[in-house]
């Protein structure tokens, strides 16, 4: 009754604009079936509120239930904006046989891995360890302890579907028979692959990290892996952060080593020429399917944009390619104009999928172009030569439509146009302007607007750097709104909260948080001397050292000691999609050293990276950012000491 009534509370608080996001309509426009998930705020949470599947949010009610139940937790973890996840989701999850079958047999539990990145890093652990491989949507099979005892990531719906020998249906069926026919093999499977989650979340550390060693290592490898005619990484799929450009530029001025200069400047230049950056509005999409940097998956995440803006700045600052800091330039404001909320903070991200005129989804829709459509928009003069320029047919490169991209720079196609470069230039430029105008009179991607604190941390560096290096004050007042926002919103009590949605701020804030979010006021204030920036890194910090900071060991766990307790507590080393906390917390305490003088932040500095000593050794290219802290802990400062007339007095 208790929650019948909730129900109506929230339905009423949505307002009649609320659509229900399913296929399953009564006669009435509204869903025939609403879950849980209906009372969340996570846009992902709410993507699944209207699934037959009975789902419930991570929490004690769930396993409690299943406990009382006596059967097992259907987990599954992804993201608004995850194009399998959607998949996944209309295959399996709006499939009314499928979701009786789970509603019967187990508790089915929803994660949105953005906002709770614990959550996922223990059972994307778990995954790994069972399947040797990772990915969303993920899915694991619980005990009610918690342990979990199978999984995997995206499973067609039917035996057959998509190639596969066994459907999720069958693999439903055959994991409770042998749940239910097998406890103690159940219980035995979930305490060894527990024991190997929390092996791996948390590297033993062995010895004084050997630096010179680490380096040679470090370029060894990047040199190997190395795809010297598209850039990146050899292979495919080819994501952003695998060519850490920003340690090669740091490498390069320690080693002179001019290899690691064409390495950094051939990636950035093959991705900004690639379809996997929006050649039309700006920014990066997620990574690219192909090894070419050609055809990406259309998601737009804030991290990534945020982080790739700050590698085509040092970028520019190292090699003075104009071409750099026209893609910083264009990305932030992409960021400006469609990924930040009037009150200054950053939105999260934007979908693969989009509608097309017919009502279907369809993964880049929204981002290509027919060569009909281009000329129709343009005109034949106009539009013959951005077709030229960018790659466009009319049988189209993607699909039947066509993706935008650069093979040749404008000097050469503007030759082989026949018109002047400055010409060329000036048509390229109000094209771009037109098409971004009139793409956006189609149906938009997805956006997910929670505001993540440590995302908006990236991007608050990424505005701050850019307006210090190029000399932008309105960059750096976007950074300091952005920085406000978090600090009047995400901030109570010297402590951070992780999320922002529907007015509300809500859930503990994790490592990331604190790590980026200081980093950023530490931006912030080299760009904007105002000592405020520094008093509340140098809290945020304080606040990191009581709760985070592990004082036997050295370094710092994802989550606070007063946060909920789960199977596993991760001390987070390794890069992934964005740097590693511990990386991006180290450079911190190295910086406020500087600032103020104190020895003891480096001490602290020194023993968290120290806490991932086996790492360094072993594969220091899965610590590129703590690299950049190392290298940094060893350049000397140069220190200006201003005297004014008052101080003479």
């Amino acid at each position: 009754m208790k929650l019948a009534m909730k129900y109506k509370a929230m339905r009423e608080k949505r307002g009649s604009s609320y659509m229900p996001r399913t296929r399953h309509i009564d006669q009435n426009g509204w869903a025939e079936y609403t879950n849980r998930l209906f009372l969340e705020s996570s846009p992902y949470l709410l993507q699944h509120a209207h699934n037959p599947v009975n789902w419930y949010p991570w929490g004690d009610e769930a396993f409690d239930t299943a406990r009382k139940k006596g059967i097992p937790v259907l987990l599954s973890v992804g993201y608004s904006t995850c194009h399998w996840c959607h998949v996944m989701e209309e295959e399996s999850f709006e499939n009314i046989e499928i979701a009786s079958y789970i509603n019967k047999n187990y508790i089915a539990v929803k994660v949105d891995r953005e906002e709770r990145p614990d959550v996922d890093a223990v059972y994307m652990s778990a995954v790994q360890a069972i399947t040797g491989r990772g990915g969303w949507p993920m899915t694991v099979w619980l005990n009610y302890d918690k342990k979990p005892f199978y999984g995997g990531t995206y499973f067609p719906a039917q035996d057959g579907d998509r190639g596969a020998s066994m459907g999720f249906l069958t693999i439903l069926y055959k994991l409770k028979q042998f749940y239910d026919d097998n406890p103690e093999q159940v219980q035995n499977a979930g305490v060894e692959i527990t024991r190997a989650i929390q092996k791996s979340l948390s590297p033993a550390a062995e010895e004084e990290i050997k630096r010179e060693k680490i380096y040679k290592t470090a370029i060894l490898y990047f040199k190997s892996v190395y795809d010297k005619t598209n850039g990146g990484v050899i292979g495919a799929p080819k994501f952003p952060n695998t060519m850490p450009v920003r340690l090669l530029l740091k490498l390069y001025c320690r080693t002179s080593d001019r290899y690691l200069i064409e390495i950094a400047e051939q990636t950035l230049v093959k991705m900004a020429h690639g379809g996997i950056y929006d050649q039309v509005g700006g920014g990066f999409h997620r990574y690219s399917t192909d090894d070419k940097w050609f055809v990406p998956h259309f998601e737009k995440m804030l991290y990534d944009n945020a982080l790739l803006v700050m590698a085509y700045l040092d970028g520019f600052q190292v090699t003075k390619n104009p071409l750099f800091k026209q893609i910083v330039e264009e990305t932030l404001l992409y960021i400006k104009r469609d990924m930040t909320s009037y009150r200054g903070g950053f939105f999260s991200a934007t979908d693969a999928d989009s509608l097309t005129p017919d009502g279907k989804s369809d993964e880049g829709h929204y981002f290509t172009w027919t060569y009909e459509e281009l000329i129709e928009a343009l005109g034949e003069k106009e539009g013959g030569i951005v077709a030229h320029y960018y790659n466009i047919t009319e049988s189209g490169n993607f699909e039947g439509r066509n993706i935008f991209n650069i093979n040749a720079s404008f000097k050469t196609a503007a030759k082989d146009m026949g018109i002047s470069e400055e010409l060329f230039l000036r048509t390229v430029s109000r094209a771009r302007s037109t098409l971004c105008r009139l793409r956006n009179k189609r149906a938009l991607p997805l956006r997910d607007e929670k505001i993540l604190t440590a995302w908006n941390g990236l991007m608050i560096s990424a505005f701050a750097r850019a307006g210090l290096i190029l000399g932008n004050h309105d960059y750096i007042d976007t950074a300091k709104k952005a920085a406000s926002f978090i600090l009047q919103n995400l901030f109570s009590r010297n402590r951070l909260l992780r999320t922002y949605k529907d007015e509300k701020a809500y859930l503990k804030a994790y490592l990331d948080d604190y790590a980026f979010f200081t980093a950023a006021l530490l931006d912030l204030f080299e760009a904007d001397p105002d000592p405020l920036w520094i008093t509340k890194a140098v809290e945020l910090d304080t606040t990191l050292n009581v709760f985070y900071e592990d004082k036997k060991a050295g370094g710092f766990f994802m989550t606070a000691n007063d946060h909920e307790t789960l199977i596993a507590r991760e001390k987070p080393g390794s890069d992934g999609a964005t740097p590693s906390g511990n990386a991006v917390a180290a450079m911190n305490l190295f910086r406020l050293a500087k600032f103020t003088g104190k020895k003891e932040y480096r001490d602290r500095g020194e023993r968290c990276m120290n806490a991932f000593s086996a790492i360094f050794d072993k594969n220091p290219a899965m610590v590129s950012e703590m690299m950049l802290a190392l290298d940094f802990s060893l350049d000397r400062s140069k220190e200006i000491v201003v005297v004014s007339l008052a101080d003479k007095k």
